[in-house]
């Protein structure tokens, strides 16, 4: 006799009672996987924050090291001769020595003063063309930036602290200091005492 057949509806009352599992477990399940996925996008987000913040740091380093390799070479395209260019002020000061001393001679070639002027001008002219210019100082406060006061003079017609001589003059590179100025500095007068006082020490 062949076994009777079951129905459909009698098969998954069956298959449902042999599963352990209930809705409200299916529910708890799915509810758990929901939040396991929650988690791995919140997770998942974070990382990617991060590696946004780490992306726009090395960006900002980049561009820092840029900026930091851009002004070293243009420093040592501007300051490259600096060290040349002050060995030839030297040259300037003797030029300029030279012309006072023999203008001072009422016996001196001039001939020869006119050919020492013209080698001081060109001099100079070199100078400037490579960005070198003079510092200003007579008449001018004393800075000690720009200036290494030598001497101290008592003057009631200058203010205190104001260059009232130059012994050597200074000059600039660019908007470095390449030598400062040696100067004479005016101090107050005192029981009507003038004239100069060495110092061993910038004002």
């Amino acid at each position: 006799m062949a076994p009777e057949k079951k129905s459909a509806v009698e098969a998954q009352d069956e298959k449902t009672a042999e599963s352990p599992e209930t809705t409200e477990d299916i529910l708890s399940a799915l509810s758990m996987a929901a939040d396991d996925d929650k988690m791995a996008l919140e997770a998942a987000r974070a990382e990617a924050r991060d590696f946004h913040d780490r992306m726009l740091r090395m960006a900002a380093e980049l561009d820092n090291y840029k900026k930091r390799v851009a002004r070293e070479q243009d420093d040592l395209r501007k300051f490259s001769t600096e060290k040349l260019l002050g060995q030839l002020l030297t040259v300037v000061d003797n030029l300029e020595r030279a012309i006072s001393s023999a203008e001072a001679d009422s016996q001196c070639n001039k001939g020869l003063i006119e050919g020492v002027t013209l080698t001081l001008a060109e001099t100079l002219k070199i100078l400037a063309q490579n960005h070198v210019t003079p510092v200003e100082s007579l008449g001018k406060p004393f800075d000690p930036v720009f200036h290494q006061a030598m001497s101290q003079e008592a003057r009631d017609d200058m203010p205190p602290n104001t260059v009232v001589q130059e012994y050597q003059k200074g000059y600039l590179i660019h908007d470095r200091l390449l030598r400062p100025a040696m100067v004479v500095v005016s101090k107050a007068v005192q029981n009507g005492q003038t004239g100069p006082e060495t110092v061993d020490t910038h004002v």
